[in-house]
């Protein structure tokens, strides 16, 4: 549900992004994917080796998630490398969730193994300071990733940046894992973290390819009250959200326009039946003009 907050001078409506505006986006969006892959790379390696050392089934499943984020990333790069990257965009999604799913069936089984009779998790001071360094890394490069791709209207990048969003909640359960293993003896605290992370990966996975990522630039609409319609959900849980929905069905409502008024706009927005980009004329001199994007569609 959209919330209209009071008008104030030093605060406009954001509006589409400009051609000009697209391209610097897209490149920011590329720098940011080549650092994740980068970083990703080294804590993969160090990951896995460190886990296969301590037989710890959470840094092994924290290292395959360092392997899932490079592929998202990668997926997002592959995307933004073409001529049309919304052409693109549900192919990249895609190969997002099944990274994600993979990643939650493998560590699922290693940890359900583990638990079952397994060989226990040994110390690993290296675990601790790898989750301990992403957790400060990855916050930084997920909301970078998000901001440009919630400006540009990229379900994928903001998909990609909710990847990277994980990592950091995973780096938690391993820190919390291996700190209960290494401080008070507590061997099955680090199969339990990899259920956690294995159960949060499935939760990403679908989401990704349900496209519940996304959240296309919206143009607010300036109500009889002297309000802006924002479009955005500031909800107590802290997510935002580029859909209008229905309150009498639920259903996301399409996005809709103005005909009068002077030099409308264009601005792109996905139509909940289709997904696939359209231009909505938008009248940026009504008072009542402005749209709305319908484009977290559930396919």
């Amino acid at each position: 549900m959209s919330t209209h907050t009071s008008i104030e001078s030093d605060r406009s409506v954001r509006p589409a992004p400009t051609a000009e505006r697209r391209v610097i986006l897209s490149r920011r969006i590329r720098f940011l994917v080549a650092a994740t892959i980068a970083y990703n790379v080294i804590e993969a390696v160090i990951a896995i080796s460190a886990g296969r050392i301590a037989s710890s089934s959470a840094l092994i499943g924290f290292g395959l998630d360092s392997i899932v984020e490079v592929l998202s990333a990668a997926a997002v790069a592959w995307q933004f490398a073409g001529h049309d990257p919304e052409a693109r965009e549900k192919t990249a999604l895609r190969l997002i969730a099944f990274a994600f799913l993979g990643l939650a069936a493998f560590v699922s089984f290693d940890a359900i193994r583990s638990l079952l009779g397994g060989a226990e998790a040994d110390h690993s001071l290296v675990g601790i300071i790898l989750a301990a360094v992403s957790l400060a890394v990855m916050p930084f490069l997920s909301w970078a990733q998000r901001r440009a791709g919630r400006e540009l209207g990229s379900r994928s990048a903001v998909a990609d940046s909710k990847q990277t969003l994980l990592c950091t909640y995973l780096s938690g359960v391993l820190l919390v894992g291996l700190l209960l293993n290494n401080t008070l003896g507590w061997s099955w605290a680090d199969p339990i973290a990899a259920l956690v992370i294995a159960a949060v990966a499935l939760k990403e996975g679908r989401e990704a390819w349900k496209g519940d990522s996304c959240c296309a630039p919206t143009v607010g609409n300036l109500g009889d009250d002297g309000s802006v319609d924002t479009g955005e959900d500031t909800s107590d849980d802290g997510q935002d959200s580029c859909c209008t929905t229905d309150t009498t069905t639920g259903a996301a409502a399409p996005a809709t326009t103005t005909p009068a008024g002077p030099a409308p706009s264009t601005l792109t927005a996905r139509p909940a039946a289709t997904g696939v980009p359209v231009d909505v004329p938008v009248n940026s001199g009504s008072k009542t003009g402005g749209a709305s994007c319908a484009c977290c569609s559930h396919e």
